[in-house]
């Protein structure tokens, strides 16, 4: 499907941004490992947080509330997750199907790492390219018998696990999914296990745990995770996503006469990074009605008119930015001087390569990026031609996109914009209310 997106003389009113996708997975995750019940309210409605719950349900956990029909999209999905607990999961019938979410597959490898059964796991086409050797390899040194394409590195995945053993173990990359991944497996090991980090990144997973009778130990960038028993059901709300908010900042910053405010949005500091980067460049935001909920520090965002300039972005930010870097090479295509962003080749790693297809595709549009091995520099024009681009199946390629339509001086068509559903299934529906200047 194809979408045309034209610019906007306008940019103002309040957002709804969807339920936060990484706490969604956890919340569902770590509930079903949970025996009791448990109320999630405003579970992400994307389609990688449905493969979560459809792998759940395989392993015997009973979901209520999930609305299966689209005209219910827009409203909060609220859950009532019923599970066994742990040691009440059985062995799925059938090869789970993770779809396009590496969230689901990477968390579920380290609870399947410690469940005593067989189990396989798979996804789509673009799923199964993508790397999971970072997770296997220390699972496997646990104790999990793991077996899978081009050397247990790429799905399908075959595990039988139980009986694992704590590990002393130095994370090659700081990554989220795979620090929670050994986290879970590592709460139901015979001994402790340190992990010790490269940088910081999201800290969901430990939050959530800490709520539920588990516990991670710092110690500087060491992580301390000692076995449990048992951890206790936990009812979340969770907050609006901030991956999704980062879109309506950067449409606000760029645009010459925004001004936005964004409902409820989970700031994590292990998610701010685009608030600071943008900030950096000279954007214009502002954080209201600070507020805790579930464990999450939550905030709403104003968002106005900015005038950005270049800057570099590389180091410990990149993990704390990494899905949103591609929004990041948009906003500098509006700054004044030149951008550069370095030190995040793990964005080849994700559902596209991302550094090659965000300059690809922008440039497609009128923009001055050129590809980096870490990344890309971006030559600040102050505006966008427009044209046409592709989604290349990724959701944020696609968004990406949708925002440059707003911006720039021409219409931009989005080719493959159906795949927004991933993570943002109202995107357009937004999309299409900013463009013709009425309150969403």
């Amino acid at each position: 499907m194809n979408k045309s997106i034209f610019p906007s003389s306008v940019l103002t009113g309040t957002i709804f941004t969807p339920a936060d996708k990484s706490i969604s997975h956890r919340a569902a995750i770590l509930n079903a490992l949970a025996e009791g019940y448990a109320n999630i309210n405003n579970y992400s409605q994307g389609a990688d947080c449905r493969a979560t719950l459809d792998c759940l349900e395989a392993l015997g956990v009973i979901i209520e509330g999930y609305p299966d029909s689209e005209d219910m999209r827009s409203r909060p999905a609220n859950l009532l997750i019923k599970s066994p607990g742990i040691d009440g999961l059985r062995e799925p019938e059938d090869i789970l199907d993770a779809k396009n979410s590496g969230t689901t597959m990477r968390l579920l490898l380290g609870i399947l790492a410690s469940l005593p059964f067989f189990s396989v796991i798979t996804g789509d086409r673009s799923l199964r390219s993508r790397p999971m050797g970072r997770v296997c390899h220390p699972l496997s040194l646990m104790g999990a018998e793991i077996m899978g394409r081009q050397g247990s590195s790429t799905s399908p995945i075959a595990l039988r696990g139980g009986n694992l053993n704590g590990i002393d173990y130095i994370l090659p990359v700081a990554s989220a999914q795979l620090k929670s991944a050994l986290i879970l497996a590592a709460m139901f090991a015979e001994t402790d296990t340190i992990l010790r980090q490269p940088a910081l990144s999201r800290d969901h997973t430990e939050r959530m745990i800490g709520a539920m009778g588990a516990s991670v130990i710092e110690d500087g960038m060491s992580l301390k995770i000692s076995p449990v028993g048992k951890i206790k059901p936990l009812d979340v709300t969770v907050p609006g996503d901030i991956s999704s908010a980062a879109f309506w900042m950067v449409a606000a910053v760029c645009h010459p006469n925004a001004k936005l405010k964004l409902v409820n949005v989970g700031i994590n500091p292990g998610r701010t990074g685009i608030v600071d980067v943008l900030e950096g460049m000279g954007a214009k935001i502002k954080m209201e009605n600070l507020r805790t909920e579930g464990g999450e520090p939550v905030a709403d965002l104003l968002v106005e008119s900015s005038d950005l300039h270049g800057i570099e972005v590389r180091g410990d930010i990149i993990p704390r930015s990494i899905d949103e870097l591609p929004l990041i090479a948009l906003a500098a295509c509006f700054a004044k001087g030149k951008t550069v962003i370095r030190d995040a080749e793990d964005l080849r790693n994700k559902e596209s390569d991302r550094i090659s297809m965000t300059v690809k595709e922008l440039n497609r549009v009128g923009a001055r990026l050129k590809e980096l091995p870490g990344g890309f520099s971006i030559e600040g024009k102050g505006y966008l031609d427009g044209g046409i681009g592709s989604s290349h199946g990724d959701h944020r390629l696609a968004m990406t996109l949708g925002i440059a339509g707003l911006l720039c001086q021409n219409s931009v068509v989005v080719e493959g914009s159906q795949v927004v559903d991933v993570s943002y299934p109202d995107f357009w529906r937004d999309m299409d209310l900013a463009a013709g200047n009425e309150q969403f």
